[in-house]
């Protein structure tokens, strides 16, 4: 997965500790390393980890609780009062354990959150061995997390002094939308975002109605009022970015900003078509990402690619528009820029750590197989991956899943969604 599109066939990858000590010809590899484990791969493509650019992790219990419905009546009829009713510490574990099980299995080997309790859904990400970015939550508005928006702020210091030696997890600032952030606090968390040198997670232009309130409230678009309080920069990661002018486009590239593409979810909520082509054409780090199961339904990154790639192009209008191998990227090597994790993960590179996915390209409704690269966008889905190894050490095995009792992490679903079902 690196800029050069390098396909290598008949190799090996060692790895030492939690890093990748090298990519060579598998002859040589055996001479080079003849007392090492051998985990034989044929018929198999090995990438480097998905890593999904936006999600709720903690939703995965409300997974189906509210279907169908247009996003502002989703979120403030339906889901936030079920929030209101069960968010906890203790649901935020078990909903981020459920989420990471199923992420790891699909092949996900990182995810960059925006919820609650920060500290659970960290507890929940080192129990199932997957890496997190995770978004601190910053709204105006109380929950059982934080009474206004001076408490999110200082539970977000906490929270980043709590996770900032951790190896695999760690943090960013997640002021939620413009919609449900002032000037002040905006302000406020751009400038946490650069003390602690960390991306700064919003949702922009999802909806046309979001931009129409936007003008009547502040006179001025959601991007242009993040832009003038300094939030439009490398550190932005904008989730959905679907309602973008010309100029707001060249803006993003220009600042350096990254956008969170979530085609499943704004096919979903009818929020509408981002113009992903366009922005990558202009230069624009775009990843992607899944939003939450309860507005997806699935994390599943590969359904996800494929969507991004065939509504891509008939956005643009184009069939070369979004590449299979340009959407490989964006689920990786472009995720983990968008990060600023591409230095540690994203590519297969020695020195790196060993975040890695292999998918079995053997079965028959993968036969005849010419490129592998459209093989894992178009045709290829997470039940042909079969093994998983975050910071080198293997996560999945033969397509089970190592870490925690998947029978045990499905019942604690179902008694969370029995809770949640006789409060609704």
């Amino acid at each position: 997965m690196d800029p050069e599109a390098a396909l290598l066939t008949d190799h090996a990858v060692a790895l030492q500790g939690d890093r990748i000590a090298g990519v060579l010809p598998l002859a040589e590899a055996r001479a080079a390393y003849p007392a090492a484990v051998r985990v034989p791969l044929p018929m198999h493509a090995l990438l480097p980890g998905l890593i999904n650019l936006h999600t709720h992790a903690a939703m995965a219990l409300l997974r189906g609780v509210a279907d169908d419905l247009p996003l502002r009546a989703w979120l403030e009829d339906h889901i936030w009062p079920a929030e209101a009713r069960h968010v906890s510490d203790a649901f935020v574990e078990a909903g981020t354990l459920v989420a990471a099980a199923e992420m790891l299995r699909s092949g996900t080997t990182c995810f960059h959150d925006m919820y609650f309790f920060p500290e659970a859904a960290a507890r929940a990400a080192r129990r199932a061995g997957i890496r997190a970015i995770l978004g601190l939550v910053v709204v105006e508005f109380p929950t059982s997390q934080a009474k206004d928006a001076a408490d999110y702020i200082a539970k977000a210091r906490e929270a980043h002094a709590a996770l900032a030696t951790d190896g695999l997890v760690g943090c960013g600032i997640a002021p939620h939308a413009p919609y449900t952030v002032s000037d002040a606090t905006f302000t406020e968390a751009v400038a946490l975002a650069d003390e602690f040198d960390v991306p700064l997670h919003v949702h922009v232009h999802e909806t046309e109605h979001e931009i129409e309130e936007s003008l009547q409230l502040h006179g001025r678009r959601p991007l242009e009022r993040l832009d003038r309080l300094g939030a439009v920069s490398s550190r932005l990661v904008a989730a959905h970015c679907v309602h973008l002018t010309p100029a707001e486009r060249d803006l993003l590239a220009e600042r350096g900003a990254a956008v969170a593409h979530c085609p499943a979810s704004n096919l979903k909520l009818a929020s509408g078509f981002a113009p992903v082509a366009d922005l990558v054409a202009r230069g624009v780090t775009v990843g992607i990402g899944t939003d939450g199961a309860a507005a997806n339904n699935r994390l599943d990154l590969w359904s996800e690619m494929r969507l991004a790639a065939l509504v891509g192009k008939a956005v643009a209008g184009r069939a070369d528009a979004l590449p299979a191998h340009t959407v490989l990227a964006m689920a990786t090597r472009q995720a983990a820029l968008a990060l600023g994790i591409d230095h540690a993960v994203g590519t297969i590179t020695p020195g790196k750590a060993a975040d890695l996915v292999a998918v079995d390209l053997s079965a028959l409704e993968l036969q005849p197989c010419f490129d592998p690269a459209s093989h894992l966008v178009y045709a290829a889905g997470r039940e042909h991956v079969t093994h998983v190894w975050v910071a080198g050490r293997p996560v999945v095995e033969r397509g089970r899943l190592l870490t925690v009792d998947t029978a045990e992490v499905a019942a604690l679903a179902r008694e969370w969604g029995g809770r949640i079902a006789a409060g609704a």
